[in-house]
This record gives structure tokens, C-alpha cells and sequence, in this order.
């Protein structure tokens, strides 16, 4: 199964922000992502670099992921397929619709001191805006 890591981040809350995205295929392919997302909060950041990792997972025909965040937020509002705040639900919507069309996902919630690599991404990222 691969398993990939995800990370946004925003400097300033909203501010510049960038997605992180290591895909861990256990190989000297692993790929990093360090991917602008213009002006946006740090949770925006975080739902966005989902959308983008399955997104990936569709254009590469990746069927079987692990996807691992450090965003609470994330990890629940994917889990009860809902969220309260109206500035999310286009990026659940999106990210519904993306893993409904996977064979196995699964998203799971990881602390942010294993989910170093993503992280560095998203940090790198912003410093692209």
C-alpha cells in the first residue's frame, strides 16, 4: 500500500500558504511536493494539499493509499463526510468525491512530529508564493 503524508500550511493566518505532499513508496522514487497555494488560512492549506494528494492518486491510478495528516480538522471532517464551516465544504466536497473513487484510502490522523517531511514541504512551498 503506499502511503503518502500531507501538510498545508499559511504564513500568517490567512496569509501565503503551500501544501506539502510526500509520496513514500518505500523506493528511491519517493516523490516531494512542495506546491503555492496563493493566500489562504492554515486549515484551507491543509484540506487543499488533501484534495491534491488524492488528486494524485487519481491521475496516477494510485488504488491503494494510506494517506496520513496532522490536521484534526482534516482527519474528522473527511471521517463524519461533513464540516460546519462553510469555507470548507467545496474542498470536502472535492475530497468526498476523489475518495469515493478509490478502490482502498484510508485517511488517518498522525502526530506532527512523524509528518516532518510534509511539513518542511509546506514551509517550502509558501516561500514560493
Amino acid at each position: 500500500m503506499l502511503k503518502i503524508f500531507i501538510d498545508g500550511a499559511s504564513a500568517g493566518n490567512p496569509g501565503p500558504a503551500g501544501a506539502g505532499i510526500f509520496v513514500n513508496k518505500g523506493s528511491h522514487n519517493n516523490e516531494h511536493h512542495a506546491v503555492p497555494l496563493g493566500h489562504m488560512t492554515n486549515h484551507e492549506a491543509e484540506f487543499a494539499a488533501l484534495r491534491m494528494a488524492l488528486q494524485m492518486c487519481k491521475d496516477n491510478q494510485w488504488s491503494m493509499v494510506s494517506i496520513c495528516t496532522d490536521s484534526k480538522l482534516v482527519d474528522e471532517a473527511v471521517e463524519k463526510r461533513y464540516t460546519k464551516k462553510a469555507l470548507f465544504r467545496p474542498y470536502l466536497q472535492d475530497i468526498l468525491t476523489l475518495l469515493d473513487a478509490c478502490d482502498l484510502c484510508f485517511i488517518k490522523w498522525i502526530p506532527s512530529s512523524t509528518n516532518r517531511a510534509a511539513d518542511q514541504l509546506s514551509k517550502k512551498a509558501i516561500q514560493k508564493n
